[in-house]
Parts: C-alpha cells; structure tokens; sequence
C-alpha cells in the first residue's frame, strides 16, 4: 500500500480505521454461558413454565416500580399489544411522530386505526409535546411516543397534555432500557411502557418484548386477548433466562456508554454539520441503542448523507442512515396529517445513527472514530463525485 493511501478514506482505498470492522453483537459473556449450560442440564430449554419468566416479570416490574408485568414475542407485537390495552380499535386516532420505527405505523393500520402524524422538537429531533393539543379530535384514542436514537421525549409534557384530555400514553422505550428520566426509568412515564428484546437490542433474547403499566385494566385488556388456553404471543423459559443476568449488567453498561458518548460528543462539537441529538435537560440518562446525528451535506462539499455513512461503513464504524419519514413512505389516505411536518421532512434526509456495540469499546475508540469523520471530511468533494450511492430520498 502507498504511504499516502493511509490518509485516504477506507472507500476511496485507504486504510480503515477499524480494519477488523464494527463489534459484534450480542458479545461474548461467561453470565450467559453459565445460563445455557443450566438450560441444558435443567431441561428449562425446552419447557413451557419453568423459573424464568416469573423471576424476569419480578426483576422488571422491581426495577420499574410498577404493578403489571407482561412478556410477549416482540417489541412490535408488545407496542400492538400496549395500543389494544389502551382501547384502540377501528375508526380510532392515535397521534404520533412522522418520525418513527415503520412498524408503530403498520400496529395503528393493523388495529383499524389511523396513525395522526405529528412533527418534531426542531433541537431534539424527537416527538414535540407542544404539536399535540392542536392533533387532538373526538376519535383520539392514544398517543404512541417513541424515544430514538438516544434522545428522549420531554415526557412529563406529553403526560400532561394527555392528561387533559384523559388520553392514554404510551411509551415506547425499545430502544431506551433503563434510561432515566428525571427520575423515573423510561417506560413507566406512560400508561403502559414497551421494551424490546430483539437481537439487536441493548437486552437482547433474539426475540422478545415487554410491557409495563400501573392500569390494572390495562393489563386485562391485554391478559384477554392473549391468553387463549395459553399465551398467543410467548416470551420462552430459555429467552427470559438470558435476559436475567442481561437486566443486572444493564445499568454499569448503560454509565458505560453514556461515557463514551460524552467524549465523542465533546471531540465533535466544533465539526460543522455532524451534531448529535441533544438531549433536553441534564436530569436525563440517555441509553444509547442507537447514537442519533444531524447531518448537513452542505458542510461536507455536498456529499450526501447516504454517501458519509457508507463511507463510515468502509471505516469499520457501523454508522447508518436513519429512519424513513412516515409521511412519506406511506399514501396520504392512510394517515392525517396534524401540522406540515418540516422537522420530520429534515429528519428523513439527515439522521444519521451510530450502532450500539462500538460504545462498550475502550475509550481509545472515540479518537479512530473522529479519525474517520475527519478523513472523509478531507475527502468530502472526491467521495460525492466518485462513490454511487442512493441519495437520502431515495433509500
């Protein structure tokens, strides 16, 4: 290699910074080791009741503070599953970000509801609390918010504007484990909270979800419909027996991250156009599922937001565009529009997120990863020219 093809971005031939490439995930743990040796000596593996789902419903409902504990297949399933406790049905409304996971989405067309599509906090990035009076009709029946990327929804705001129209919350916290929000965990804000425990997840069981409430009817609402002679959307012996030495490591992992976060942040702030989500008030903990960026191609010679993170993936770092805006993936008949959606629009076309697993590496990582931002923004004019990538609008 030539002397001079070290200081040039991994996708245009240089070096990558992480030439072994982005951590994987879940890792390695002698905790979860000693879990499946058990499972196979116990026989748990394999069957229908065992210790594990009544001791991770207790550890949960705990560690949250709440009444009602229920386990499901899915975060998808257990967001759909929040939504029909919360009474939502057909003809109903349920307001939310036009920023959002698609299959939030698809769980309000699945029930026979209409997703009310509301914008962004135009400095956080997440659902704007003060779009949701104006969203409100006779058919509300629930607002879904979703905290993304590492941020957080201002919560006790959303709460009081559902409040006053004694509308149900709730809280999707899939990608926030054990985050604190002024003072209380993340999930339990709302009338009944969502985590996930899909394989990509900071508690991760392959598959696998949880709902939190304080609402006794909430809960049977659920229990209703699910338990038909048995549980219509299981979460196994052997998934919960992993995730229980997962939930006690959680909270160092989480000091963990929100560290390495804080230094990237710091050796970021004075590059223009790569910000990172704020968040909106030092009482808060993020967890970091995903590191959200703004992006500005604007501020790197006009390389588009596609283009910078497939040049970060040639770097080793898995870096990646965001979500879609839901306003424009879906047919406008299948969604009310509540405001014009601008911030979402700048949402869709600039979010860039960092993966999780590079976050628990040693702190050393932080200066490669600017490394990288810095090379390719050397480089910014030469990879837009050079490198065919789909422009953010059509991802």
């Amino acid at each position: 290699m030539n002397l001079s093809d070290l200081h040039r971005p991994a996708i245009l031939g240089g070096k990558a910074v992480f030439p072994q490439g982005a951590p994987t995930w879940p890792r390695s743990d002698q905790a979860l080791r000693t879990v499946f040796e058990e499972l196979f000596m116990s026989g748990n593996w394999g069957r229908y009741h065992g210790p594990h789902v009544p001791e991770l419903v207790r550890q949960l409902a705990d560690d949250h503070g709440v009444e009602h504990v229920l386990l499901c297949s899915s975060g998808t399933s257990a967001v759909e599953l929040a939504l029909r406790g919360a009474g939502v049905g057909p003809g109903d409304e349920v307001i939310m970000a036009a920023y959002d996971f698609k299959a939030n989405f698809q769980n309000v067309l699945c029930l026979g509801a209409v997703p009310v599509l509301i914008d962004l906090h135009p400095v956080t990035w997440q659902i704007d609390p003060t779009r949701i009076a104006a969203a409100v009709s006779p058919r509300t029946r629930a607002i879904l918010v979703s905290h993304l990327h590492g941020g957080v929804v201002e919560m006790a705001e959303v709460c009081r504007h559902a409040a006053a129209q004694s509308i149900p919350v709730v809280e999707d916290a899939c990608q926030n484990p054990g985050a604190i929000v002024f003072g209380r965990k993340a999930g339990t804000w709302g009338d009944v909270g969502v985590h996930s425990f899909g394989g990509s997840k900071l508690l991760t069981a392959g598959r696998g979800g949880a709902l939190l409430s304080r609402r006794a009817d909430i809960a049977e609402r659920i229990k209703r419909y699910t338990q038909r002679g048995n549980d219509a959307y299981p979460l196994s012996e052997m998934q919960a027996a992993v995730l229980l030495p997962q939930l006690q490591q959680l909270g160092r992992l989480n000091t963990q991250r929100r560290i390495f976060v804080a230094k990237l942040a710091s050796l970021l702030k004075d590059v223009p156009g790569l910000e990172l989500l704020q968040v909106p008030a030092d009482a808060i903990e993020p967890a970091y599922y995903k590191v959200g960026f703004r992006y500005e191609s604007r501020d790197f010679q006009g390389m588009n937001r596609n283009q910078f993170a497939a040049a970060m993936r040639a770097e080793g770092i898995a870096l990646d565009p965001g979500f879609r805006g839901l306003h424009l993936i879906h047919a406008s008949r299948r969604f009310r529009r509540a405001d014009e959606l601008n911030e979402a629009t700048r949402a869709d076309a600039g979010m860039l997120t960092l993966h999780h697993p590079v976050l628990l590496a040693e702190l050393s990582a932080v200066d490669s990863i600017v490394a990288a931002v810095t090379k390719i923004r050397q480089f910014a004019g030469e990879i837009a020219a050079a490198v065919q990538v789909d422009s953010p609008q059509e991802s």
